[in-house]
């Protein structure tokens, strides 16, 4: 008789493939098939097409009719209408947190940019790979920054976003752009700022920092349109 799976699997098994979307195991457009991946990670096809239909749901696979489960492709439009709602989002965000977060909020900021400073950028094994620490301590940080808005919405629709344009860092971080970027100075300077409760400042330090991701990933000709402009 077959044991029954953990009822806790299908939250472990959407984790792992969630970290290995995002640390680019399978390559843009890459269909996804569940049969293979049941067996990959020992588990039921069931629970596998469950969790791709989750994990569509937050962006990072897409379903094709009648053709299954694929890697979502890269583009730079895409890419660009993310990065445009986010600065407009987020710059309403940052000013609400930086007016209503009071001094355990500024301590928890300054907490999250230590951790990040101090976290290595690159995993060890791997220098070409963003480190999942740092992911992690990076997501903290900029969740952090706009917390104190205490408005839910705005930190839900901040995530998602997070959660795409961390697709296309994680891919371009090989890159040469990605490399030399001094995304450490970036983080402090927007510390410095918003402690010094200058919201004109931060909110352009932030935008900034996220236009700054499009140019790297536009420099790393990964999406379909930027390698169509280098032939």
């Amino acid at each position: 008789m077959t044991e029954p799976e953990p009822r806790n699997a299908g939250a472990r098994i959407t984790e792992v493939l969630r970290d290995a979307l995002l640390e680019g195991r399978w390559p843009p457009g890459e269909r996804l098939q569940p049969a293979v991946l049941a067996a990959d990670f020992a588990i039921s096809t069931t629970i596998i097409r469950e969790t791709l239909t989750r994990l569509a749901g937050e962006g990072l696979v897409v379903t094709r009719p009648n053709r299954g489960f694929f890697v979502r492709d890269l583009s730079l439009r895409e890419l660009g209408d993310i990065t445009e709602l986010r600065c407009a989002a987020e710059a309403v965000a940052v000013r609400l947190s930086l007016t209503r977060g009071d001094l355990d909020w500024e301590s928890e900021l300054i907490a999250a940019h230590h951790r990040l400073a101090r976290t290595p950028r690159r995993a060890s094994d791997d220098p070409t790979r963003i480190s999942d620490d740092w992911v992690k301590a990076h997501r903290a940080f900029h969740h952090t920054l706009i917390a104190a808005c205490d408005c839910e919405p705005m930190t839900t629709l901040s995530a998602n976003l997070a959660v795409k344009t961390e697709l296309y860092l994680r891919w371009a971080a090989p890159t040469p752009s990605a490399i030399v970027r001094d995304v450490e100075r970036e983080h402090r300077e927007l510390l410095e700022a918003a402690v010094a409760r200058d919201v004109e400042r931060t909110t352009a330090l932030l935008v900034a920092h996220y236009e700054t991701t499009v140019r790297v990933v536009l420099e790393a000709g990964l999406a379909p349109e930027a390698l169509a402009e280098r032939a």
